[in-house]
């Protein structure tokens, strides 16, 4: 006889937790339509109107059972089958009876207990299958889809945070960044919201690793890569990913020239995904330089200065303003410590053609044919 009531696997003992907070009259409904469909005799049809009589919340219940049993009845064949295999491949997983999981009360348990031993070789019909499915594996499905580990975790300007995650993943959070995270028992998620974020993310075959962040998904296993999506300085809006090791796939929200979703990259490539879900050309660097705020470092390449001057204030409140839209429209290029935003400011004349105005608490940066 099939026993619903000991739970060796550590899944099944944390579901039963789980069954315990479900609702017992939706339990109890399934059940006696399960009871029924297989036939009742007097004296189970006497024991079944005595329930019914017990609560009115009872027959609210039992009623829309047999009105889901009505839409099961008019599923194609093929979609009765793939329930009843999806119950089958949800038992066999887990180490379980194909009876369905439950911590029922004492007659409850009595009843499944038969229900496992006398209904389960006579799953003939749509109805039955969807009582097993009612009854126990859809709650089943809907548990195991939950996630068993959720964070949040954030940082302020200036800030950093390292994460170490329950999976063995280690993050490493930049200056203003947001994001949560769910571990499920078949994949793992990140959604950044804002900011930028290294991953170094444990190996894990049967468990996805995935980052999603504007318009962008990123797909790895295992590897070491690194993420930004913000809403000012570089690619403001955009979605950069770049791998230090391994491999990662990124999809957007539309299809690329070749008619595919998404690309994979390996050590020493990136990708950029704008607001609207198209992704650039893969473009390639020196995989060392991967996530170069580590280290408090920024590369400019060809960057407006109003760009490269967001970025440094994402960081920290230099006091450097631009107000001519030429000024920012400047290009430049080289790479600077982000804590030195003044040391910064004053190479600027070397570079470009402008010079610095102290102005209170600011410093404007203006154009060298601009009277004061």
């Amino acid at each position: 006889m099939a026993n619903t009531t000991r739970r060796h696997d550590p899944d099944e003992r944390e579901f039963d937790d789980y069954a315990c907070t479900q609702d017992a009259v939706e339990l109890d409904a399934a059940l006696w339509a399960t009871r029924r469909e297989a036939g009742l005799d007097a004296a189970g049809e006497a024991e079944f109107a005595a329930w019914l009589a017990a609560d009115p919340a009872h027959a609210a219940a039992y009623g829309e059972m047999t009105r889901s049993f009505e839409r099961v009845r008019a599923l194609p064949d093929d979609a009765v089958r793939a329930l009843r295999a999806g119950l089958g491949e949800s038992a066999a997983g887990s180490g379980a009876s194909t009876a369905p999981p439950a911590t029922p009360s004492a007659p409850r348990r009595g009843w499944l207990d038969a229900f496992g031993s006398l209904f389960l070789p006579r799953l003939a019909t749509a109805a039955i299958v969807l009582a097993v499915a009612g009854g126990g594996w859809l709650g089943w499905a809907h548990w195991y889809g939950q996630p068993v580990f959720t964070a949040d975790y954030a940082t302020e300007r200036g800030q950093r945070l390292a994460v170490d995650l329950p999976d063995g993943s280690a993050l490493l959070l930049d200056t203003a960044t947001r994001i949560e995270v769910r571990l499920y028992r078949k994949r793992r998620e990140v959604h950044l919201a804002d900011g930028q974020v290294m991953f170094d993310v444990a190996g894990d075959g049967a468990r996805p690793f995935a980052v999603l962040a504007g318009a962008a998904r990123v797909t790895v296993v295992g590897t070491r890569f690194s993420v930004r999506h913000t809403q000012a300085g570089l690619a403001a809006g955009q979605t950069v990913v770049a791998v230090e090791s391994g491999t990662v796939r990124v999809a957007g929200d539309r299809l690329l020239p070749s008619g595919t979703a998404g690309v994979a990259l390996t050590a020493g490539q990136g990708v950029s995904a704008g607001r609207g879900g198209q992704l650039a050309p893969v473009v390639s660097f020196p995989a060392e330089g991967v996530g170069a705020w580590r280290n408090s470092r920024v590369s400019f390449d060809d960057t407006p200065l109003a760009d490269a001057l967001a970025e440094f204030e994402r960081y920290e409140d230099t006091g450097l303003v631009v107000r001519d839209p030429r000024v920012g429209a400047l290009r430049l290029g080289g790479s600077f410590d982000l804590r030195q935003a003044r040391t910064f400011a004053q190479t600027l004349p070397l570079m470009l053609p402008v010079r610095l105005e102290q102005r209170g608490t600011e410093t404007e940066i203006v154009a060298l044919d601009q009277a004061d």
